[in-house]
């Protein structure tokens, strides 16, 4: 007598709960990190545009303060999607040290 199987490659029919619940919180979590990633851009484009401008010296603290605080969110969002190791991140989005060294990277 044979066994009997679902068939491979098809969604089950039977989708529970549960298993709806689980797709919408991995759409979440890509969404928030989506949206994070472009804080980022945004964040580390005005320190570089401000450095470039050789803008007053006063002005940068809240500007290096909310690329950090960009960068740092990002990292939450990427642990909470499981993802670890954040040295990718840092290269893709040029990160720099300085940014880093604020939140206690080095």
């Amino acid at each position: 007598m044979s066994s009997l199987r679902m068939p491979q490659g098809h969604r089950s029919p039977f989708q529970t709960g549960a298993s709806v619940l689980d797709v919408e919180i991995q759409q979440e979590r890509s969404a928030a990190l989506g949206a994070a990633g472009r804080r980022i851009e945004k964040a580390l484009a005005a320190l570089r545009e401000f450095d470039a401008m050789g803008g007053d010296l006063a002005d940068r603290p809240p500007i290096l303060k909310e690329a950090a605080t960009a960068v740092w969110y990002y990292f939450i969002q990427r642990e909470a999607c499981g993802i670890r190791d954040q040295r990718p991140a840092i290269e893709h989005y040029a990160i720099p040290r300085e940014v880093l060294m604020r939140l206690g990277a080095s």
